[in-house]
């Protein structure tokens, strides 16, 4: 039976794809991906028919999508990154639930992730964070004023914000609610691919920073007391390897 599968390209490396991302995007019958975002060399040689999203409405997805189902096709909707935050699947679920057709979400590689890769460093650093929020800034698209940037900065946890490079100036000055002027900050612009930029400061300087470089979207800005990591050492070990530390594998 056909099927539409919902599949995480990655945030732009076309080796971060997964396996079964891959296997099946070289097997399907037709893909639809967002061309403004995935790497468009993930789409070639494919045997599919392919289909440019970045200018489509969500109806022009759907009826493509239900045209090739009818047609017994199997479906690729090909989004940026992992698809369980800001990839507007549920909105294309919703409909396919509607109209009775099967589906499946393949996960892929968060972009934030990557960026953490590219530092190389872990978010979760022993008794200095522990929580990761992963948040945008309020633009177009609504944000609970529980979740503003300033009621979340109180935290003083690691932090990524998506889609908000746009607005530095009121990253800045939202972030500064909770977070100290030194807090590193790291700015990584289109991460994993051969034009990838990568800008370290401190909060004071974030927007200098930003402006100077000219980055004006497709970039994260990640915050908070663990960014130190990738910078110096901290002495902060975990408990998983310390030898005076028993656990169920080894005493």
């Amino acid at each position: 039976m056909s099927k539409v599968y919902f599949i995480g390209a990655g945030p732009g490396d076309v080796e971060l794809i997964t396996v079964k991302g891959k296997r099946l995007l070289e097997a399907a019958d037709v893909v639809i991906y967002a061309g403004s975002l995935v790497n468009p060399e993930l789409v070639l040689n494919i045997k599919a028919q392919v289909y440019d999203s970045a200018s489509m409405v969500l109806e022009e997805i759907m009826t493509l999508m239900e045209a090739a189902i009818k047609d017994n096709k199997t479906v690729i909707r090909l989004h940026t990154g992992d698809t369980a935050f800001y990839s507007a699947i549920s909105e294309q679920i919703e409909v396919l639930r509607e109209r009775g057709i099967d589906y499946e979400v393949v996960p892929g590689v968060s972009s934030a992730q990557a960026c953490a890769a590219v530092l190389g460093q872990e978010f979760t650093i022993p008794e200095v964070s522990q929580t990761i929020i992963f948040t945008r800034l309020e633009g177009k698209t609504p944000v609970p004023e529980r979740e503003s940037l300033r009621e979340l900065s109180q935290h003083g946890a690691t932090m990524a914000i998506f889609l908000s490079v746009g607005m530095v100036e009121r990253v800045r000055a939202e972030l500064l609610e909770g977070y100290k002027e030194e807090t590193p900050v790291a700015v990584i612009e289109r991460v994993t691919w051969p034009n990838e930029r990568v800008i370290r400061c401190r909060l004071g300087d974030l927007v200098e920073a930003v402006q100077s470089a000219g980055i004006q979207k497709t970039a994260i800005i990640l915050v908070g007391e663990a960014l130190w990591a990738s910078l110096q050492n901290t002495d902060r070990k975990s408990k998983l390897y310390s030898k005076d530390f028993s656990h169920g594998y080894r005493k």
